[in-house]
């Protein structure tokens, strides 16, 4: 075998592993924002539509609504936030995120028998925030896991590019997080109709369900999907 062929072969296993992980996370948000919409009413990974619905109250005047809005923006920054922090900081990177993204699921289905629906909401958002550092890239393009627009926009320009000649094909991952978070959504929909009080905590095993199988992943790869973080001291 010639290193150019092993490199092609090595190359589409990390991809393929890369878009298998995609397609569970992105399935995990959406079953998490169709268990969270059916119980709150609003978002929990949509930040574009909780901030047009933000608006709308604060027009309206129903400024309580308007604050738990901007609450849950703040809330999903900070997720973010603090997942890059725990993949960069993580010799399991992919692991770690999503055990802490698992335990704050857990921490809001517990919540979820007490009179504290704000702080349940808030905790889910921040956790939807934080899967986001699970996977950055995968060889080299961006995914977005919790939100599709950009996916959708990205796949929708690539047609463009096939269209006036180009062959790269590389664009068609870009269907990925849309087909899972889709899927996951019509299951979540499913659990928070039927099983509502057990809802949060199905997602939470699922994510450590993921998590774990994570653990099967070559050394290789376990930095492979995260955009290295430069740090510069200033003396």
């Amino acid at each position: 075998m010639t290193r150019q062929k092993r490199r092609k072969i090595i190359r589409a296993r990390r991809t393929a592993t890369g878009i298998a992980l995609v397609a569970a996370i992105s399935f995990i948000a959406g079953m998490t924002d169709a268990i969270g919409l059916t119980m709150s009413g609003d978002f929990v990974s949509f930040m574009t539509g909780n901030t047009t619905r933000a608006a709308l109250s604060l027009q309206s005047g129903d400024y309580t609504h308007a604050a738990t809005l901007f609450a849950a923006i703040f809330a999903f920054v900070a997720g973010n936030a603090g997942g890059i922090v725990i993949a960069h900081r993580s010799y399991r990177r992919i692991f770690n995120v999503l055990c802490a993204v698992g335990a704050l699921l857990g921490l809001a289905a517990l919540l979820q028998q007490t009179d504290m629906s704000i702080i349940q909401f808030c905790i889910v958002v921040f956790a939807m925030g934080m899967i986001n550092a699970a996977v950055e890239h995968i060889e080299g393009l961006p995914i977005g896991l919790t939100y599709v627009t950009g996916a959708l926009s990205r796949f929708g320009r690539g047609i463009g590019r096939f269209m006036l000649g180009e062959r790269k094909i590389d664009w068609t991952i870009q269907i990925v997080p849309w087909l899972g978070m889709i899927t996951g959504a019509v299951c979540g929909a499913i659990v928070a109709r039927s099983y509502p009080a057990v809802a949060l905590a199905a997602v939470s095993a699922a994510v450590f369900a993921v998590a774990a199988a994570t653990g099967f992943m070559p050394r290789s790869l376990r930095r492979r999907y995260n955009q290295n973080v430069t740090i510069r001291r200033v003396n």
